[in-house]
């Protein structure tokens, strides 16, 4: 063999195995990619898990993270328990004798009123209705008297006794139905707390427990007075 040839031989050896090497390379690549996609189908990532968990889409949310059905649940019943307390409120400003009485239903009416817009924000961020439609699971154990299971709830007839009355007879009444309708309100949120997932709805049904139990124990010392 001419040392010519000898050279072109060893020449083409380095380029030989750069190819071989490459090959094997892309190969293995192909491999392991086929075993990824494969493990990725299988994998449970969490957001399947539970048909009750979702997030909220990204951007300005009012609620972010994370909700369940509990969280949709607590807001839907807790809008019309929150209105109907405002209702009662507005009687006491012409009706009421009390100072204390007037100055509680100011406070309630101030307090609920911005937290009735704020899971009104909620619901529209999560993509649900504001009203539940009878869901499931709505009576929380304290029981109504208006049959919607919404616990603490006055009835029509309920409603109609308070705007009947005038001075310290709304005073008793206002000041009782109130405890009744804050308890309710407690048991809610309550069950929110244990149940929820949503971290801003939580916080909100912590805030609810503790103002208006200060609240139930007010009444109860002006019942106490009156």
């Amino acid at each position: 063999m001419t040392a010519i040839k000898r050279a072109g031989i060893t020449a083409r050896r380095p380029w030989a195995r750069r190819t071989a090497l490459a090959a094997t390379v892309a190969a293995a690549g192909l491999v392991l990619a086929a075993c990824g996609n494969d493990d990725m189908d299988g994998m449970d990532h969490g957001s399947r898990k539970s048909s009750t968990a979702a997030s909220a889409p990204a951007g300005d949310n009012p609620a972010p993270g994370a909700f369940n059905d509990a969280d949709v649940m607590f807001a839907q019943m807790m809008i019309p328990h929150h209105e109907q307390a405002l209702q009662m409120s507005e009687l006491a400003a012409s009706r009421a004798k009390s100072a204390e009485i007037k100055t509680l239903a100011t406070r309630i009416a101030g307090a609920q009123e911005p937290e009735i817009q704020k899971m009104k924000s909620w619901l529209k961020a999560w993509g649900k209705p504001e009203s539940g439609g009878g869901m499931p699971g709505m009576d929380h154990g304290n029981g109504s008297s208006d049959g919607s299971g919404m616990s603490g709830m006055m009835s029509e007839k309920d409603m109609e006794q308070l705007k009947a009355a005038k001075g310290v007879d709304f005073d008793k009444k206002f000041a009782q139905m109130m405890i009744d309708h804050h308890k309710g309100a407690i048991t809610m949120a309550e069950d929110e707390q244990k149940k929820g997932r949503n971290a801003t709805a939580k916080q909100l049904a912590a805030n609810v427990v503790q103002a208006q139990q200060t609240e139930v124990d007010e009444f109860t010392a002006i019942l106490g007075r009156l």
